[in-house]
Parts: C-alpha cells; structure tokens; sequence
C-alpha cells in the first residue's frame, strides 16, 4: 500500500514537471497572445523552428514582456580586425552594432549574422569570418564537460572498487557499455575492434548524451545540437577519415575490381568502380542526414502538438481550452518516444560506423585462416 502511495505521487510529480516544462518553453507566446496591445497572431512556424535552430543567445523566458536570457559573445573577423562583443547589442535582432547585424528576413541568412551599411542594408560583397559562441555551441562545451566528468566519475568508480560490483554512476555506464561493445562493435569490426571500441564508443555516448540533453526544455538543456547538420556533418566525417585511413589493400581492390562482377561491367567503362567509389562518400552522407532528419523531425513533432492549442486558441477559446488536453498528452507520448529514438539513433549511428570500419579492415578468409595456422 506504502509502496502504491509513493509511486502515485511519483506520477504526480512527473506530470506537474512535464506540464511546467510545456509552459514554461512556451511561455513568451503565452504572453505576446495575451498581450492586448499586441495584434500579431501567433506563428507557429517561426515558433517552431526557433526552438529547432541555433541561435546568438540562449533565452530562458518572458516575464511581462521582459526577455530573460544568456547573452553569448559575438566574435567576427573582418578586415583585419576581431569584433569581440555580447549579442546583447542586438537587443534580439532588432538593432544592428559595429556595422554587423542578424537578418531577420526569410532567407538562407535569418537568424545569422551579416554586414549591414549606415541604413540598414545588407552588404553582401562584404566578407568576414563567424567565430562566434552560439546556443548550440555553449551546448556543446556543457555537454563534453558533464560527459567527461560522468565518465571519469565511472572510471574512478572501477579504480576504487577493482573487480567488484559496479557502484554509483558506473552502473547505469556498464551495461550500456557492454551492449554496444558486444552487440554492435565486436560483431561488426572482429579481431581488430580494440584498436576502435575508443572511438566508437565516445562516438555513442556523445551523441546520446546530446540527444537526451536535447530533451531538457529549460537550461542548460533543450539545445538541438545533433539535430544541427554541422554537427551531425563533423560526426560523419570522423568516421569517414577512419574508415578511409584504416582501410587495407582487400578493401580498396574490392572497390576498384569487385569479386564476382562480370567483366563487361568493369571493361572498358568502369561502371562498377565508379558506383562503389560513389558508394564511399554517400556512406557518411546518409549518416549526417539520418541522425539530423530524426531528431529534427521529432522535435518539430512534439513542438506542433503545443503549437496546435495557440492556433486554435486564437480563433476561438474553447477550442483552444478543449485541444490543450489531447496537445499535452501527444506531447508527452511523443516525448517518451523521442527518448526512444535518442536511443536508438545513437545505437544506429555507432553501428553502421563499427560495419563501415569492419568492411575496411576486414581480411579474406584464405589469409586469415593462414594466420591462425601459424
């Protein structure tokens, strides 16, 4: 009975956090609906993607139209000359500095930084460099601090207790390690999977931790970091560089001269070669767009559902009143299915990396049973 009691109030609390993080990442809209003097209809578009986008700052909330949020330095290269100051100056990008300013029409520049003249136009012969500390930049230092200080809490863990039970944090990292050791790497890479269990696995933990990390709505979390191509891009060509570095002489003939292929399709046009040679840079593609288009795709999902109560709320109130119901608890089965997909996304990633390493290091069967004859 004492145990029922408790895992009710358990429910409880999670409900009341889950409804105060809906408010609470939506809380600027509430206001600017409600505002009296304010006649702009809400657009969920906008909305939407810019909880999804980067960002010159991390804002927090609004409170009677007062914007609470962490200013980031602005640091540009230009003529020579390093512009360091915080996007504060923009006052939200609504006022240009120093000649620089965020665009703000519907473009491929909204949301960045460009170079803007004594009117206020965009200078687009201009040409200087981004170093800026964006949202998902200040994410990315956040999340390498805490994953670094998780692992090594594990680390020291084992160091203290030898061969022993895990203990503390080192309980949740074992068998997750374990399961993507044996399930994924040892399978995919064989004999030589010690040489890129390291990698692979800081590979899987960063971007599982990112993806989780992405699910917290209020700081330091609800930064989409791997839902950013730039990142999911760099990620992909990590694996890229090993596999195309660690790859022996099998692996390269096998693409210029593939076994088992008639001879028409390699004399005198090269068809084969050329499409598994294409194959090599489309592998590491379909890695950047499918760990970007998953978890974009899911936040955008979840986002619409909270969206859906203002659209509805604006035309009539009832209806607003009586979708937000349905809306909240969408949002809350799609937030226990993007925790499935971070996941998931996470394992697929490391996988088809450990399988693209594996094809590359792989030897015939005839010389590896040479091997182990001797």
């Amino acid at each position: 009975m004492h145990l029922n009691i408790c895992k009710i109030k358990t429910y409880k609390k999670l409900c009341l956090l889950t409804l105060w993080s809906v408010f609470l990442f939506f809380i600027p809209n509430i206001h600017a609906s409600e505002n009296p003097n304010t006649k702009k209809n809400f657009d969920a578009g906008s909305t939407i993607i810019g909880h999804v986008v980067d960002a010159y700052e991390w804002h927090i909330m609004t409170i009677n139209d007062k914007h609470i949020s962490i200013y980031l330095p602005v640091i540009l290269y230009h003529d020579g000359k390093i512009h360091l100051f915080s996007s504060s100056k923009f006052h939200h990008g609504h006022e240009s500095y120093a000649g620089f300013a965020i665009c703000q029409e519907k473009g491929a520049n909204k949301g960045k930084i460009i170079k803007v003249d004594e009117e206020g136009n965009m200078d687009k012969d201009a040409f200087f460099i981004d170093l800026s500390i964006t949202k998902n930049v200040l994410s990315l230092f956040i999340s390498i601090l805490l994953l670094t200080l998780i692992i090594l809490s594990a680390a020291r863990s084992y160091k203290k207790n030898g061969h022993g039970a895990p203990k503390g944090i080192a309980r949740i990292i074992e068998p997750i390690l374990l399961f993507i050791k044996d399930g994924a790497i040892v399978p995919s890479i064989g004999p030589k999977h010690e040489k890129y269990t390291p990698f692979l696995l800081t590979l899987f933990f960063f971007i599982l931790f990112n993806n989780l990390f992405g699910l917290i709505p209020f700081f330091p979390g609800g930064a989409n970091l791997t839902g950013n191509i730039s990142v999911t891009l760099i990620l992909a060509l990590f694996t890229f560089i090993v596999t195309t570095v660690s790859g022996n002489k099998h692996y390269w003939k096998d693409i210029f001269n593939t076994p088992g292929i008639p001879w028409w399709l390699k004399v005198p046009i090269p068809l084969m070669p050329i499409v598994e040679l294409i194959g090599v840079f489309t592998k590491p593609i379909i890695l950047m767009i499918r760990l970007f288009a998953n978890i974009t795709a899911g936040h955008i999902i979840a986002l619409g559902f909270i969206c859906l109560i203002f659209i509805l709320g604006e035309t009539n109130l009832s209806a607003g009143y009586g979708v937000s119901i349905a809306s909240v608890i969408f949002y809350v089965f799609m937030g226990f299915i993007e925790l499935l997909v971070a996941f998931i996304q996470a394992y697929v990633f490391t996988l088809l990396s450990a399988i693209y390493i594996g094809m590359a290091v792989k030897e015939h069967e005839e010389e590896h049973e040479l091997k182990e004859i001797h």
